[in-house]
């Protein structure tokens, strides 16, 4: 059987006569060969066939005539015609041998694997519907010990709640819901979603209501790989599946008046990232009709002790099967014997329209996802009218008790110490302190360094962010300072205004990945000496402007003037081809950036918001303009530099993360305003900086460069038993750039001993082990060229903090 790749209709109509009469034959059966989808023709012969599961063939049949089988054009409307001849009827003896019989399953799953593209919702031009979701989460793992507590006596009052009849005693401290109307266009692509109402427990913030609808940790069984928590698991219905899973016949009924099979699958190995769990199928369209799975439990992923998904579908319309229901739990613990919490999320769709496309105006806009203006002031009758499954007692307590909870100090303190480990910065009223990983440090310039800070707190403004901070060196025994103020002029669409000001210490070439200069681990965690440092004094101001999700521009400009410290010197020849010094380097310059990426969603707090990634990849483009003679400032000149970031998934092969960068000056500048290629001094892996590569090393005009890092998420390591419980995950990188540096182009300053130009590419490569303990990455380090420069390191091992599922 040859199915559509592209799951659109087949439409057949013809008539049925005798051979040799020529007379109309009704109730002849028709139908495509190898499946189920057929008819009969009329009292006048004529047929009709009109379906997404057609076969190349199709035959008509009838007693007392020769079967007649034609060719079909797929995805096309056409007319075919059938002759059928009279048969003599004739018995044949029926011959059966013994042989090896095929696991029952196997034929059902294939069946479902051809039609996977036919029963996915995608295959329709267009759809839409109503949607109710409903989140919640709860602690977990509370033990009789913690009850007691003396921090959590004044909490005594909620413990009434307490639910015991799970596996687990939990207690509930967060509910949400929403309803929402989804829309979706095939062509060209477009997903839109409405919110229409938000109900949320203690918290106002339109960000958080994006990510209750229909576009957030969405379960697709009809996907080769689902993505869990950035994890790629293998679907059971997977064109791959044969390899990772064993499927066995268990069952068979009526479902809602459909005829299914029951079938079970568990994973082949142990530790893939596969489910176990069972679905029926439905024995015509072989469309799942429902599906519940659990992540296998030694499948290499952290934290998730439980991972649990319901799915229920329907035929909402003649051949076409959406989802009705869908349920997941997850079961969230650092270890199997600390507390933990639950997260349920239960969404279920009504008021479904097939193949009705909208205008394309009602499509555009800024965003995908619209929160309305009153999502969040809707009120009790509105919910008990829309609302599509009703509250129990236990989830209407929730409310109400999350909001005591909340007046209660204790629960201040906890969420103060939750915020100061997450941000860095303790929250005391209108103002935060921190952050704290920069109270000390020190490096051979400033000696020890103190230095204390804060911004103001949302309950100061949610619109207006004051920020600043102080530091002072025991050695140079200066002062330093910097400060700024950020005021969110619109949230929908984003338009911010920034202005800042600083003076301070900086480590020229430092890639924007590594830790600060004056965080305290940079300062222990050294190869070499943090001697050639930059004094820099600081002006900036900017407007960022974000036209929908994804597509923003900023333009900044900046003030700045550098002067040496420690053991970096700026020198120049002078008119007698002399050597003497510069005393500093003052730019002025205006940049217009643009960054590109498609589809990507934020989790966004009032001022700040953290990207969750976007499956495209992401554009960056800096133009830069010096501007000469602009508050002193010494040159004119240019720069362009185009970023590509990527993320591209190999399925239950792992992912690789890429990155490519191309940039050129033009103009006459010294060195230290050109490319100082990205270096790293510390023993610590900076996956944004060539980490062989010294500061100052390599300096260019003009530049290209690129990395690849893959992640093999355990592919090898699982298949060794004694590394299996480890849960270590393999990890390989490749790094290089290529440069170029024009004498011509560089004012007649001297470079320094110890920098150099690129002749040819530099290359590095790094093999390691992630996942060590859940939370360390160790690599080790060759660099591949340059292998004779002074003070270098050919080989390296390299330590990163990371927290991955």
């Amino acid at each position: 059987m040859a199915l559509s790749s592209f799951a659109q209709k087949t439409v057949v109509s013809g008539k049925v006569t005798d051979a040799e009469t020529g007379e109309a034959l009704p109730y002849v059966n028709i139908s495509f060969v190898g499946t189920k989808s057929g008819t009969i023709t009329d009292f006048n012969g004529n047929y009709f066939l009109e379906t997404y599961y057609a076969s190349d063939s199709i035959r008509a049949s009838f007693i007392g005539y020769k079967p007649s089988t034609k060719a079909v054009k797929l995805d096309q409307t056409q007319v075919i015609n059938f002759e059928l001849s009279v048969s003599s009827i004739a018995l044949e003896v029926a011959e059966v041998t013994a042989g090896d019989e095929e696991n029952p399953a196997h034929p059902i799953i294939r069946a479902v694997q051809k039609n996977r593209k036919i029963n996915n919702r995608e295959k329709l031009e267009a759809y839409e519907y109503e949607l109710y979701n409903k989140v919640e989460f709860d602690l977990n793992n509370l033990t009789d010990e913690f009850r007691e507590r003396k921090i959590m006596k004044p909490f005594e009052f909620v413990f009434d709640n307490i639910d015991s009849t799970e596996e687990k005693i939990y207690l509930p401290i967060f509910m949400t819901e929403n309803i929402s109307e989804f829309y979706y266009r095939k062509n060209p692509k477009t997903e839109k979603e409405i919110i229409l109402a938000t109900k949320i427990s203690g918290i106002e913030n339109k960000s958080v209501s994006q990510f209750l609808g229909d576009m957030y940790q969405n379960v697709n069984i009809y996907d080769n790989n689902i993505i869990v928590f950035g994890k790629s698991f293998v679907s059971p219905i997977s064109g791959l599946g044969f390899t990772f899973y064993d499927y066995y016949l268990m069952d068979s009924t009526y479902i809602e008046g459909k005829w299914c099979y029951q079938i079970k699958f568990q994973p082949k190995r142990k530790q893939e990232l596969t489910f176990t769990g069972d679905m029926w199928v439905n024995d015509t369209t072989y469309a799942v009709k429902q599906v519940e799975a659990t992540i296998a439990e030694d499948a290499n992923i952290n934290f998730i002790n439980k991972l649990k998904v319901r799915q229920e579908y329907n035929e909402v319309q003649k051949e076409v099967w959406m989802l009705t229901r869908d349920e997941l739990l997850v079961d969230f613990n650092l270890t199997e014997k600390t507390m933990g919490f639950y997260g349920r999320k239960t969404t279920t769709y009504r008021d479904f329209q097939i193949n009705e496309a909208r205008e394309d105006d009602f499509y555009k806009g800024i965003s995908d996802i619209i929160v309305e203006e009153n999502a969040t002031e809707q009120g009790e009758e509105f919910w008990d009218d829309r609302r599509h499954i009703e509250l129990t007692d236990n989830e209407k307590s929730v409310y109400q008790m999350v909001d005591s909870i909340k007046t209660v100090p204790q629960f201040r303190t906890i969420a103060d110490v939750i915020s100061l480990f997450v941000s860095g910065y303790y929250v005391r009223g209108n103002f935060e302190y921190g952050p704290y990983f920069t109270l000390y440090s020190f490096n051979p310039v400033e000696g020890h360094r103190f230095r204390v800070g804060g911004r103001t707190s949302n309950d100061f403004s949610k619109r207006v962010l004051i920020e600043g901070y102080t530091a002072y060196g025991l050695r140079d025994r200066r002062f330093k300072y910097g400060g700024g103020i950020t005021w969110m002029l619109s949230k929908q669409p984003r338009m911010v205004f920034g202005i800042s000001g600083k003076e301070d210490v900086e480590q020229l070439g430092q890639a924007p990945g590594a830790f600060q200069q004056d965080n305290v681990l940079s300062s222990i965690f050294r190869r070499n000496p943090a001697n050639k440092l930059t004094n820099v004094v600081e002006a900036k101001s900017y407007f960022e402007r974000e036209w929908f999700y994804g597509l923003s521009n900023k333009i900044v400009f900046t003030h700045r003037t550098l002067s040496p410290l420690g053991a970096l010197r700026y020198e120049r020849l002078n008119d007698i081809r002399q050597i003497e010094p510069v005393d500093n380097l003052t730019t002025a310059e205006l940049t217009f950036y643009t960054r590109f990426a498609y589809k990507e969603k934020f989790l966004s707090g009032e001022f700040d918001r953290v990207s969750l990634g976007t499956k495209y990849p992401t554009l960056e483009v800096a133009y830069t303009l010096g501007l000469k003679d602009v508050i002193n400032s010494d040159y004119e000149y240019q720069k362009l530099v185009v970023r590509v970031k990527d993320k591209v998934r190999f399925g239950p092969l792992g992912y690789a993360r890429i990155w490519a960068e191309a940039g050129r000056y033009w103009g006459q500048l010294p060195y230290p305003l050109l490319q100082l290629h990205q270096g790293n001094e510390t023993f610590f892996y900076d996956e944004t900086a060539f980490n062989t590569m010294n500061f100052f090393e390599f300096v260019s005009d003009e530049w290209v460069s690129a990395s690849i890092t893959y992640h093999a998420d355990g592919l090898f390591l699982n298949r060794i038993p004694l590394m299996r419980k480890l849960k270590w995950r393999e990890v390989a990188t490749v790094k290089g750039v290529v440069g170029n540096f024009d004498p011509s182009n560089q004012e007649e300053m001297v470079l320094p001993p110890e920098t150099n130009v690129l002749t040819k590419p530099y290359v590095e490569a790094a093999l390691g082990v992630e996942n060590i303990f859940k939370f360390l990455r160790v690599d080790g380090l060759w660099r591949l060229s340059y292998l004779d420069n002074p003070n270098i390191v050919k080989f390296g091992i390299r330590a990163k903090f990371q927290f991955d599922f």
